[in-house]
C-alpha cells in the first residue's frame, strides 16, 4: 500500500490516514443503515482511543518447490501478529493455495463464537525450482535483492530443517531464535567504496540491517558469497534469493555476524594460504538470505453493534496529490458507498454505484 501510513477499517466504515487529514469512509446498505450509527462524535472518540485491532502477515517472497518425496518448508515460515487495544480473544487458522508460478495466502479469522472476521491476503509470493548458482545479472531483477527492501536471514547446519535458526530482535537484542524470524530492511551504507548497481544490493558492498520492529541495526558490513564454506572476496555480482552469504564487519579485520547456539557473536575468519581472495567460515557464519513481505491490516469493530465480515478489506494502491486527489484501489466491491473526503478546511461527499 504505497503512499499510506495506515489504514482503518471499521466494518463498513473505512478511514485513511494520510497527512492531508483525510479520511475514506465506507457505507453498505445491504446489512444496516450506517446513518444512526457512525456520528461525528463517535468518530472523534475513535480517533481519541483508537481501538484498533491490527492483523500483520510476514512471509517470504520467494518459495521452493519440492521434487519427488523432498519436502522443502516454507523458509522463514509464515507469521501472523495480532496487535491492537481492540482484541480480545481470537482464533485464527492459515490455509495455503495449491502449487503455481504465483500465489498468496490466505488468512481466515474468526471470533471465539464462530463468527467470521474477515479474510486477509498476503502479498504475491514466486514459486521458484532452486537458487541460481549462475552469476546473477539485472535482467533477474525479480530475484535479485534491493535497496531498501526487507529480507531475513536464517542459518541451517548441514541443510537439516530442525537446526534452522532465525536472526531475529528480542528485548532490542540480536538474537538466533529457532521459533521467531524478524524482517529486517537492507541497504547500501552511505559513502560505500565498493560498485553500486542500479540500488540493487551487491556483494562486496556495505550495507546495514536494521529491525522494520524496533529500528534496532547491526553495524555496518560488507556483504560476501560463501561458497563451500570460503567467503568469496573478489565477487560483486548481485546478490539474489536465497544465497548463501556472509557478512563481514567493516570496521573490524576479518570479523563476520555469527551464532553459537542462541547467541549473535563475531566469528574471525582464517585466510585462505592457497587463495588470497577467500576466507575460511564456520558453520555459523554462513547465512541465507531471502527477500520478505510485511501486510498490515488495521480496523476496528467499536463503530458498529452489527456484526459484519471485514473483507474484502479496500486496499490503496496509490494516492497522488496534485490539483485533486486521484485514488487508485482495489477490492472496493460494497455496494451502495459514500466516501467522504474531508480536510481541516471543508467536507466533500462522493456516491458510487
Amino acid at each position: 500500500m504505497p503512499c499510506i501510513q495506515n489504514i482503518y477499517y471499521h466494518n463498513s466504515h473505512l478511514l485513511l490516514n494520510h497527512k492531508c487529514c483525510l479520511f475514506l469512509w465506507l457505507m453498505s446498505k445491504s446489512n444496516f443503515s450506517p446513518l444512526p450509527k457512525v456520528t461525528r462524535d463517535s468518530v472523534r472518540q475513535y480517533l481519541q482511543f483508537r481501538p484498533d485491532q491490527s492483523v500483520i502477515i510476514l512471509h517470504a517472497k520467494v518459495a521452493q518447490k519440492s521434487y519427488g518425496n523432498e519436502k522443502r518448508f516454507f523458509c522463514p515460515p509464515p507469521c501472523v501478529y495480532l496487535s491492537g487495544h481492540g482484541w480480545k480473544l481470537r482464533q485464527e487458522q492459515l490455509k495455503d493455495t495449491d502449487k503455481r508460478k504465483h500465489f498468496r495466502l490466505l488468512l481466515h479469522l474468526f471470533h471465539s463464537g464462530g463468527q467470521e472476521i474477515g479474510t486477509f491476503n498476503s502479498r504475491l509470493i514466486k514459486v521458484i525450482s532452486k537458487p541460481s548458482q549462475k552469476r546473477q545479472s539485472m535482467k533477474n531483477a525479480d530475484l535479485c535483492i534491493s535497496s531498501g527492501s526487507k529480507v531475513s536471514l536464517f542459518n541451517r547446519l548441514r541443510s537439516q530443517t530442525v537446526s534452522t535458526r532465525y536472526l531475529a530482535v528480542e528485548d532490542g537484542a540480536f538474537v538466533a531464535s529457532a521459533r521467531q524470524w524478524t524482517a529486517f530492511t537492507v541497504t547500501l551504507a552511505a559513502h560505500s567504496e565498493y560498485t553500486v548497481c542500479d540500488s540493487y544490493i551487491c556483494y562486496g558492498c556495505v550495507v546495514q540491517l536494521v529491525c522494520t520492529d524496533s529500528g534496532v541495526a547491526l553495524p555496518p558490513m560488507v556483504i560476501r558469497k560463501v561458497n563451500k564454506q570460503h567467503a568469496c572476496l573478489d565477487v560483486d555480482e548481485p546478490v539474489s534469493q536465497l544465497h548463501k552469504c556472509a557478512f563481514q564487519f567493516r570496521d573490524s579485520n576479518h570479523m563476520y555476524l555469527c551464532l553459537s547456539n542462541e547467541k549473535i557473536i563475531q566469528f574471525q575468519a582464517s585466510p585462505c594460504p592457497k587463495e588470497s581472495n577467500k576466507a575460511l567460515l564456520n558453520d555459523g557464519s554462513c547465512w541465507t538470505i531471502i527477500g520478505t513481505e510485511v501486510v498490515e491490516y488495521t480496523f476496528s469493530e467499536n463503530l458498529t453493534s452489527h456484526p459484519t465480515t471485514i473483507s474484502p478489506v479496500p486496499v490503496i494502491n496509490g494516492l497522488e496529490r496534485f490539483i485533486q486527489y486521484r485514488l487508485c484501489q482495489s477490492s472496493f466491491t460494497v455496494p451502495n458507498r459514500k466516501i467522504v473526503w474531508r480536510t481541516n478546511s471543508k467536507q466533500s461527499v462522493f456516491q458510487f454505484k
